[in-house]
């Protein structure tokens, strides 16, 4: 675990540093060419470097160890940082949509060829870095919202690649706006599904990927377990789902009861992922929560 966080900060820190680079790039090729386009997706690659920079921080924190105040760790970090990527991303998105009407009212000459040479290095370095974010991006939520920023700008270098062409062949400027209107519609795609993950996680709904009648039945079907009630299932942070249940039995000896234990554990850690439990055994239903799962046998 711990070499692979610390492989996982190495990835990182490469990726922002070619992120920082194409930034500085892309912010004096837009001057330079005066592509609106061009300066859109410098920050966006702005947000990059600002989202890996946080997503490291967060990597860090989350490596402290749990103390008295804090008994789940910084894990939460890390969800805090991906949402504060989400909302930033749609902040600039009103910059760049309101800078786009502007200049579509009255298009401005653009430096093409220049354009479409600085668009192309941001193209190879956005692909460079997702390729780094790539390995550890389905496992963290963090690193998901980093990745997918990456692929955004790809995504948006594209766009104002194949927008140089058509402006170096034909003089139409007004594909410069279009063109920075379109990368805003790719950071609000890509803020939109950060902000969801996030948000999911701070409102402890139900880790995605798990559906709580199939863990309940589950549960249910442990040898002596009578019913499940007060079932509740929440994310610490990405790929860290935790559990509580109150679990009615049908004999409450010691030896029994540690074997269903163990049984129980080892069915949520197998079949779902689920290793964090808090598992409470009755004799009788206490009445409290809901009834998930029952045998009547």
């Amino acid at each position: 675990m711990v070499h692979a966080n610390a492989q996982m900060e190495r990835r990182f820190i490469i990726a922002l540093g070619i992120s920082l680079l194409v930034f500085l790039a892309e912010l004096f090729g837009g001057w330079w060419t005066g592509s609106l386009a061009l300066l859109s997706d410098s920050a966006h690659v702005f947000l990059d470097v600002f989202a890996l920079a946080i997503s490291y921080v967060a990597l860090r924190a989350a490596a402290l160890p749990a103390d008295d105040r804090h008994t789940y760790g910084w894990h939460r970090l890390e969800v805090f940082a991906a949402l504060a990527n989400g909302i930033t991303l749609l902040a600039i998105t009103v910059a760049i949509f309101f800078e786009a009407w502007r200049r579509l009212q009255n298009p401005a000459p653009i430096h093409s060829a220049e354009m479409l040479v600085i668009a192309t290095i941001g193209l190879v370095a956005s692909l460079a870095t997702a390729r780094v974010l790539r390995e550890h991006h389905a496992d963290d939520l963090n690193a998901h919202s980093a990745f997918l920023h990456v692929i955004g700008d790809a995504l948006a270098s594209l766009g104002v690649i194949v927008g140089g062409v058509v402006m170096l062949l034909t003089d139409w400027y007004a594909l410069d706006p279009i063109i920075s209107a379109f990368i805003g519609a790719i950071i609000v795609v890509s803020s939109w599904r950060v902000l969801r993950g996030s948000l999911h996680i701070l409102f402890e709904g139900t880790p995605e990927g798990i559906a709580i009648g199939d863990v309940a039945q589950a549960m249910g079907n442990v040898k002596g377990v009578q019913d499940v009630h007060d079932l509740h299932l929440w994310s610490i942070c990405s790929g860290y789902p935790a559990l509580s249940a109150h679990v009615l039995v049908t004999n409450a000896a010691s030896d029994t009861t540690t074997a269903q234990m163990a049984v129980l554990k080892q069915t949520l850690a197998e079949r779902f992922n689920i290793r964090h439990t808090t598992i409470q055994f009755e004799t009788t239903n206490c009445g409290q929560g809901t009834v998930v799962c029952q045998n009547d046998s």
